[in-house]
């Protein structure tokens, strides 16, 4: 399948974003993470989506691309600034769907 990797890095991406926003609900103070588990909800939500369309063979999603690594770069922010190994986790994901987006934008 075309795309394949770009496909698993976004799904990958996803399910980190879900994790994060479910353990920052756990947290002591969930006020604190309101930001971030809105932003996990909204990154989880778009890679999905990202990851479907470009399963399809959808004509060209270069829009698309360049809006998920936008949200992908504001969740890795977002998540950066909390010291909790799921956020950690979830910057990381985001940081490398953001770079798997921008190599097929470039390419």
């Amino acid at each position: 399948m075309k795309n394949e990797a770009l496909i698993k890095t976004l799904n990958d991406c996803a399910i980190a974003c879900n994790f994060c926003a479910d353990a920052c609900l756990d947290e002591e103070n969930v006020g604190q993470m309101l930001a971030c588990i809105r932003t996990d909800r909204v990154c989880a939500e778009v890679c999905a989506s990202t990851a479907k369309i470009l399963s399809m063979s959808y004509g060209p999603i270069d829009d698309l691309l360049r809006f998920c690594v936008s949200v992908c770069k504001r969740c890795a922010e977002e998540c950066s600034q909390h010291e909790h190994d799921h956020c950690k986790n979830c910057a990381i994901a985001c940081n490398n769907c953001k770079e798997a987006c921008e190599k097929i934008l470039e390419g």
